[in-house]
């Protein structure tokens, strides 16, 4: 009888993952993601999009509200599976994760140790780093400290945005999954534990909050280019925009680095040049490339200022 995995999965990025194990031909015995949820103007349920990729492969689905809850681990049990595959799921309980005989793996968008959290291609980008990559590695109670099995690093564009180093790693780690999964499968696989010690000071990446995603222009303006592509496409790099005494929200989504010193400008203030925009940072000019304002839809900068009266006064905070 072959080997049989479960997969769990929610996001597009874990699409890419199942695809990559699908060509293996490893019998998938069943795929766990989300309930369906209101999205939309319409509040109509939206199925996440593993669930849609998984019904299109024809494979069975699992949508537990609560991972507690008996019923839904008993479907677990009887599916027989010899090893659990997760990737941009919830936090596994214990009674799930060591169900199988074989274990539980994760893949996970970084490094590991470096990292650990929610959100590490948004946090790898806004501090600036130069190198990531994906961890595959076992399950255990403190979340992603378990023994690595494979990683792969990829390097980081010095303009590339949050959202396009998440495609290139979602299809690099998908093909990393693929390799660690036959090898755990067939018995060859070696696994090690996380280097570092609980002294160690390292980068992590926690869930994203409307605060974390703030500008701050008192910055240099590579920290503040760095913030805005770790936010972009979503949630998004935000500040607030003065425009003749009244304010609003205002979105960055895409910067350049202009090299060209402010000259002791106040963070903030705007230099508006010829379908250009630029904000001055601690030290350079920063030109906003792609912006959004409140109840706007997201427009190149030239658009932006084209549409802006003469008499406008504008800054940012």
């Amino acid at each position: 009888m072959s080997k049989r995995i479960v997969f769990m999965g929610t996001p597009e990025f874990a699409v890419h993952s199942l695809h990559a194990l699908i060509k293996t031909g490893v019998e998938v015995a069943a795929v766990v993601t989300a309930p369906d949820k209101p999205a939309g103007r319409g509040r109509q349920l939206r199925s996440s999009a593993v669930k849609q990729r998984a019904h299109d492969l024809g494979l069975h689905v699992l949508q537990p509200e609560k991972l507690k809850d008996p019923g839904f681990q008993q479907a677990l049990r009887d599916l027989r599976a010899d090893l659990f595959v997760v990737v941009a799921f919830r936090m596994l309980p214990e009674s799930v994760w060591g169900m199988p005989p074989l274990g539980t793996i994760n893949l996970h968008a970084s490094l590991l140790p470096r990292y650990r959290g929610a959100a590490p291609i948004n946090w790898a980008v806004m501090n600036g780093e130069q190198i990531t990559g994906a961890t595959t590695f076992f399950i255990r109670h403190e979340i992603d400290t378990g023994d690595i099995l494979m990683s792969e690093e990829l390097a980081i564009g010095q303009d590339e945005t949050a959202g396009e180093l998440h495609d290139r790693l979602a299809l690099m780690g998908g093909s990393l999954l693929a390799r660690t999964v036959s090898a755990v499968l067939s018995n060859t696989a070696s696994s090690r534990a996380q280097a570092g010690s609980s002294d160690d000071v390292l980068p992590s990446a926690p869930k994203l909050n409307p605060e974390v995603c703030r500008i701050n222009w008192s910055q240099p303006a590579k920290r503040v280019h760095d913030h805005v592509r770790g936010l972009s496409p979503s949630p998004g790099a935000w500040t607030t925009i003065v425009m003749n005494g009244h304010t609003g929200h205002f979105k960055v989504l895409r910067s350049s680095l202009t090299k060209s010193p402010t000259n002791g400008a106040t963070p903030g203030a705007i230099d508006l040049r010829p379908n250009r925009l630029w904000v001055a940072c601690a030290d350079d000019w920063l030109d906003l490339l792609e912006v959004q304002a409140e109840g706007k839809r997201r427009m190149n900068a030239a658009e932006f200022v084209r549409g802006l009266r003469p008499d406008k006064t504008i800054s940012l905070q």
